[in-house]
């Protein structure tokens, strides 16, 4: 589409991009059939075409308004619609460049504001976030329905981790709700690459990717939380380290972007490409592992749940799957299985009636199959799906680490 950025905008430091991504755009609308909330809401601002015009607007010198920071905010940032797109527009990059310019000229009030704030002080911080969940469990009958449902119910005892020992080394993220919401699935990832011969090493000065910053209104915040992860891990990849293992897709969907995102900051550019090159999807590293020998043959009945950060922002869609199959599970049939579950890292928060409609009808797609268990690669999915309280929902490592011999 022909594009005429105002002169404000044409100062952005991203308006290059933003020009080019506008220009790639046709307004086919293919991306409307795929996208979650306009099958919800069968309004076109809420849909990815729509949307692209509400940035167009303002980046050309239209007002920003607090109606267009609402169809942004209701968007799941799920790129469904990157994979339909035929003209291959870059959308997520896109809604980032719209949501920094529309939330600095809107203010927020002053209860989104605290919802914001809070979600970005508790979720980073792991030790706070797994006191707080101790003190709900223990106060879980006196919770609001909506407060108790997300909190984890019958979690698995994360076991014993094993010694790095082998000469294979991978660094690992350890995430920051992950361990208190999920804390066997670092311990069943370590012990299953360790009976492959790969040791994994904790890097505990690596903290948030900064995915949850940068979604949420602080951009810098969550490009800072980048840097101090390079940082961090720069000295294990110059010592022989072959890679940093990602167990949650959202944070690997968002480290891969870490080279694309700090490509103008003339300290990071290099350091942050190469640790974006050697970010890997945990089914990354295991795909061409000789899984089967370490592990029994299963025919245990699961349906996978493929996040959208993992089938849409990483291109690894039926990656698990295939793990999966080779070491016999019996994988069920899941209709629509390109479709958001809701989660999309804070959205279940800040949008609960859109996220609720989506999880469950997410949970009637997976059900269909009558699994018992359902599998996913994605903490905040788990959790997520979890809360509906129907068909427990593991970490597929999880299940992996079950049947080894």
């Amino acid at each position: 589409m022909q594009t005429n950025l105002s002169e404000q905008s044409r100062k952005l430091p991203r308006a290059e991009e933003a020009d080019k991504i506008l220009r790639t755009c046709v307004h086919c609308g293919f991306c409307n059939a795929t996208c979650p909330t306009y099958q919800l809401l069968g309004d076109e601002l809420d849909g990815p075409r729509g949307r692209i015009y509400l940035i167009k607007q303002v980046l050309e010198g239209a007002p920003a308004t607090a109606q267009a920071q609402l169809h942004l905010d209701r968007c799941l940032t799920c790129r469904n619609c990157e994979t339909t797109c035929p003209s291959g527009v870059d959308y997520h990059n896109l809604l980032d460049i719209g949501r920094a310019v529309i939330d600095q000229a809107v203010p927020r009030p002053a209860s989104q504001r605290l919802l914001r704030q809070g979600l970005r002080a508790l979720a980073p911080n792991p030790i706070l976030f797994k006191t707080l969940l101790q003190i709900g469990a223990t106060f879980r009958p006196l919770l609001p329905r909506g407060v108790e449902a997300k909190l984890p119910h019958d979690l698995p005892a994360p076991g014993e981790r094993p010694v790095p020992r082998h000469a294979r080394q991978l660094l690992m993220l350890e995430g920051c709700v992950q361990p208190g919401l999920s804390p066997n699935t670092n311990a069943a990832t370590a012990r299953v690459l360790d009976r492959l011969g790969i040791s994994v090493i904790a890097v505990p000065e690596a903290g948030c990717c900064g995915a949850l910053d940068y979604h949420l209104d602080a951009q810098a915040v969550g490009l800072d939380r980048a840097r101090r992860n390079i940082d961090a891990w720069w000295p294990h990849l110059e010592s022989g380290a072959e890679a940093i293992v990602q167990t949650a897709s959202g944070c690997g969907a968002f480290i891969k972007d870490y080279g694309h995102l700090l490509e103008r900051d003339p300290v990071y550019a290099a350091k942050a490409r190469r640790v974006s090159e050697l970010a890997l999807d945990l089914v990354q590293v295991l795909a061409d592992e000789p899984l089967e020998r370490v592990c029994a043959a299963t025919d245990r009945r699961i349906a996978f749940h493929c996040p959208c950060t993992l089938q849409h922002a990483q291109k690894l869609g039926g990656a698990v799957e295939a793990v999966l199959t080779r070491l016999g599970f019996n994988l069920t049939a899941v209709p629509d299985s390109h479709l958001c579950c809701g989660s999309a890292g804070t959205y279940s928060i800040t949008q609960p009636e859109l996220a609720r409609q989506l999880r469950d009808n997410k949970l009637n797609a997976l059900e269909s199959g009558h699994p018992d268990v359902i599998a996913t690669a994605n903490i905040g999915c788990q959790s997520h799906l979890n809360s509906a309280g129907r068909t427990p929902v593991r970490h597929w490592i999880e299940l992996v680490d079950q049947v080894l011999r």
